[in-house]
């Protein structure tokens, strides 16, 4: 039962993590990494996919082994999340109070973001050589 809970958690987690990519306001690493851990801990299949899909997995091994985002994925969320408060300012809102909230949430989340280290170019072939070695040892079980 428990690890039927935990693979469904994991998806709800990879859904909103998805979710996050499109809509900045909703932090996407939480969710990615929450996913990972719950299928860390029910399925070693879902697992493996995520850590080695070829859009998540390197986000989620280099935020777990270097706690670092690339700065490409760094510049997309930042404007992305700038568009869409700017725009939602600006078209949908008439309310003061929520414009300056956004303003805030807006400003806030782009602090953390800048805080987070960066991928450097050393991290990541560091992590393309694990990510070989991982291939050729399981060759090698075969």
């Amino acid at each position: 039962m428990k690890k039927v809970f935990l693979i469904i958690a994991g998806n709800i987690s990879l859904s909103l993590g998805v979710a996050g990519i499109f809509l900045p306001v909703l932090p996407t690493t939480p969710f990615l990494l929450l996913s990972a851990a719950c299928f860390l801990r029910s399925s070693d299949k879902l697992y493996y996919w995520l850590t080695h899909h070829r859009i998540f997995g390197n986000y989620i091994q280099g935020y777990v082994k270097y706690k670092a985002i690339s700065l490409r994925a760094k510049v997309i969320s930042i404007t992305a999340l700038w568009l869409v408060i700017g725009s939602t300012i600006i078209f949908f809102i008439s309310s003061l109070w929520i414009r300056i909230l956004l303003i805030l949430i807006a400003v806030g989340v782009t602090f953390y973001l800048v805080s987070i280290k960066t991928l450097t170019q050393k991290m990541i072939e560091d992590l393309k050589k694990d990510k070989e070695k991982e291939i050729k040892s399981s060759q090698v079980l075969s």
